[in-house]
C-alpha cells in the first residue's frame, strides 16, 4: 500500500545566506495529535512557509529527517484505518509511502506473554557509516531496527524478548497516561555499535555490541521514597541527550530531576564514570527540576536547556505558576538562568512534551518548542528572545529542526 493521505503543497525554496556556518534552508518538523506540519525558512529564520497538514487527523508521534541524505523523512503515525505504522518520504514530504513492514513484536519465546505495538513513539537515524539504518522505540516498550531506510523493521530480541527487560517494563497500565514508552535512542557518532536508550519506566540502558547485549546506566538516579534504586523498574527517565561536541557527556531530564553523566571512552563499568550527578538542585526551589524535554548545545557541552513543569501534588503538567520559561545552564549545571522574554507572563497553562523542544545548529543557535496548546515558538539567541512561528495547531507531540543543503 502506498497512500499519500495528506501531502500538502510543497514549500517554496528560499534564498541561502551563503555564509560559513549557516544553512541554505531550515525545516522545522512538527508532529501533532492530528497530523504533521513542515515549516521552511532560510538561515535568517524571519519568515516561515508552512507545508501541511500531512496525515490530517492521524496521530503523529515523531518525525525525523535523515541527515545522511538531507531529503528522506520518516514519520511515526497511528492511523484510524491502518493502525500504528511508519510513513516514508524521499522528497521532503511531497509524496509518502507506508512502510512495508512496520514495527511489530515477534512471537515471544520462553513463555513470555505476547504484545502488540500501540504506536511507534521515537525515531533515530543510524550511524553515518550505516546509510540505511534506523532505530524505533514503541509503546508498549520495544526496540526495532531497519536496515533498508525504514521500509521494513525487525525487533531486537535482546530487548523485546529478554525476561529482565520485560519485568522492568512493567505493564501497559503503568507510567505514562497513554502507555509506557521506549525513547531517547542514541547512536554514538564515534561508534555505530555503541547504543543507548531509555524507558519510561525502566531506566537507561547501554550496548557496545550493536544491541546484542546491554548494561544498565541507573547509578546515581533517584527514585520515589519507597522505591528500590537498584531496580530499573523504579526509574523513569523522561529524556536523555548525548552532547554532539563531547559524546562522553550525557544529560538527562528525569521524573526525579536533571542529571549529567561524564565519562571517558573506555571507562564503562567504572563506578565513578557510570554515576549520574543530579545537577537540577541548582534550579530555583520555587520552580524545581521536574520536566520532560532536555536539549543540548550543538557545539558546547557545557550548555543545555530544560523546560520545567509543575511536579507537585497531582502533576498538573503545567508551567509552575502558569508562567512558562526555559532554563539554560552554561556551566554544565552549576547554575541556571531563566529565559522567558516574549513568553506569556501569566495564565499560560500549557506544557512541552519530551520530544517537543529542540535546537538548530546555526552559528547562533535558536531554540524551538511546541506546546500542548498547539503553539510553535522560536527562541532566538539561544532562547533569549521568544516569538511565535505558528498558533492554533493541534496538540504538539514533537518538534525537530534540520538544515537542508
Amino acid at each position: 500500500m502506498s497512500p499519500n493521505p495528506a501531502a500538502g503543497p510543497a514549500a517554496r525554496k528560499t534564498a541561502s545566506s551563503g555564509k560559513p556556518g549557516t544553512a541554505n534552508r531550515l525545516v522545522a518538523m512538527v508532529a501533532t495529535r492530528k497530523g504533521l506540519w513542515l515549516f521552511h525558512a532560510d538561515a535568517r529564520r524571519k519568515a516561515w512557509q508552512v507545508d501541511g497538514p500531512h496525515f490530517l487527523g492521524h496521530i503523529v508521534s515523531h518525525v525525523q529527517l535523515d541527515p545522511r541524505d538531507g531529503r528522506t523523512l520518516l514519520a511515526a503515525a497511528k492511523t484510524g484505518h491502518l493502525g500504528p505504522t511508519i510513513f516514508r518520504s524521499t522528497n521532503l514530504g511531497r509524496t509518502w509511502q507506508e512502510a512495508k513492514q512496520p514495527p511489530a513484536f515477534a512471537r515471544p519465546a520462553g513463555g513470555l506473554p505476547g504484545r502488540s505495538v500501540d504506536h511507534t513513539f521515537w525515531l533515530t537515524p543510524g550511524h553515518a557509516s550505516e546509510r540505511d539504518t534506523w532505530y524505533a522505540g514503541t509503546s508498549p516498550q520495544g526496540l526495532f531496527r531497519s536496515e533498508d531506510g525504514g521500509v521494513s523493521w525487525a525487533p531486537l530480541a535482546s530487548v523485546n524478548d529478554d525476561a529482565g527487560f520485560r519485568d522492568w517494563m512493567g505493564t501497559v497500565q503503568d507510567g505514562t497516561p497513554d502507555g509506557p514508552k521506549l525513547h531517547s535512542i542514541i547512536v554514538d557518532p564515534r561508534n555505530a555499535s555503541h547504543l543507548i536508550f531509555a524507558m519510561s519506566g525502566g531506566g537507561v540502558h547501554e550496548s557496545r555490541d550493536a544491541g546484542s547485549s546491554w548494561t544498565t546506566l541507573i547509578q546515581g538516579m533517584e527514585v520515589f521514597e519507597s522505591g528500590d534504586a537498584s531496580n530499573p523498574s523504579f526509574h523513569d527517565p523522561h529524556c536523555v541527550r548525548l552532547c554532539p561536541s563531547n559524546p562522553d557527556r550525557l544529560y538527562q531530564q528525569n521524573h526525579f530531576g536533571i542529571y549529567r553523566l561524564d565519562r571517558r571512552q573506555g571507562t564503562a563499568g567504572n563506578a565513578s564514570a557510570d554515576t549520574w550527578q543530579r545537577i537540577g538542585r541548582k534550579m530555583p526551589k520555587r520552580v524545581g527540576d521536574i520536566g520532560f524535554p532536555m536539549v543540548v548545545h550543538p557545539r558546547d557541552a557545557d550548555v543545555a536547556w530544560v523546560f520545567p513543569m509543575d511536579g507537585t501534588t497531582v502533576w498538573p503538567r503545567t508551567p509552575p505558576g502558569g508562567r512558562p520559561a526555559a532554563y539554560v545552564t552554561r556551566n554544565a549545571g552549576r547554575s541556571w538562568q531563566r529565559l522567558d522574554q516574549g513568553l506569556p507572563a501569566s495564565q499560560a497553562w500549557w506544557t512541552v512534551k519530551r520530544q517537543a523542544m529542540t535546537v538548530d545548529a546555526l552559528a547562533k543557535p535558536a531554540l524551538y518548542l511546541g506546546t500542548t496548546a498547539g503553539e510553535l515558538w522560536i527562541g532566538r539567541d539561544e532562547g533569549a528572545r521568544w516569538s511565535n512561528i505558528a498558533r492554533h495547531l493541534p496538540e504538539i507531540y514533537a518538534v525537530e529542526v534540520a538544515q537542508l543543503p
